[in-house]
């Protein structure tokens, strides 16, 4: 256990009896454990492999590749659509957590060995993703956004995109573009 993460576990939270037996289980396989994003990360050979985190609704583990885990037992399952690698187990009570501790704990091994094996997931590239076409017209009136935009992460590209492509009116999509425009050209990244 690691000291400075102990107040993720302390603090009065709705999911605090489930957590913490996660943070057992975790631990029992092996891993060490760090802050990182806020919440308990645990790594192997600093690697991430799985983060604790809280809802409204539910806790539960994050898989940063679990996508190239087999789910023979059907527990992990993608959050979103546009979530690429990472795979989530969601748990609503001690009980569930309790009774899923062995085929967790399988996860977790076999996480492990994909780490082991350097095993990588193919993200899409960023031209695959959707430049909603008031974006487009905005880059072609400013190149020099464009060049921003280009000099940015992949994964800080994405997260524009994604955002840009969420709303069904132009006019938001317009917006939200126009509230980003410093960002990019400060090279920083939507929720930077």
């Amino acid at each position: 256990m690691n000291p400075k993460v102990d107040f993720y576990f302390d603090k009065e939270q709705k999911w605090q009896s489930e957590i913490r037996k996660l943070r057992k289980i975790i631990l029992d396989c092996g891993l060490s454990e760090d802050l990182k994003w806020g919440s308990p990360c645990y790594t192997f050979q600093k690697k991430n492999i799985v983060l604790i985190h809280v809802f409204k609704e539910y806790c539960g583990v994050l898989f940063f590749k679990g996508a190239l885990l087999q789910n023979e037992y059907g527990i992990l399952f993608q959050q979103s659509e546009n979530v690429q690698a990472a795979r989530q187990v969601r748990f609503t009570s001690v009980a569930e957590v309790s009774d899923r501790e062995s085929v967790l704990k399988s996860h977790i091994y076999e996480a492990i060995e994909v780490e082991k094996a350097g095993l990588k997931f193919e993200l899409k590239k960023t031209s695959e993703f959707i430049f909603v076409e008031e974006f487009k017209n905005k880059l072609d009136e400013m190149p020099e956004l464009k060049t921003a935009f280009e000099a940015l992460t992949p994964g800080r590209q994405r997260g524009y995109l994604l955002y840009f492509s969420q709303p069904k009116q132009s006019g938001t999509r317009e917006a939200r573009i126009q509230k980003c425009v410093m960002q990019i050209f400060e090279g920083r990244g939507l929720k930077d």
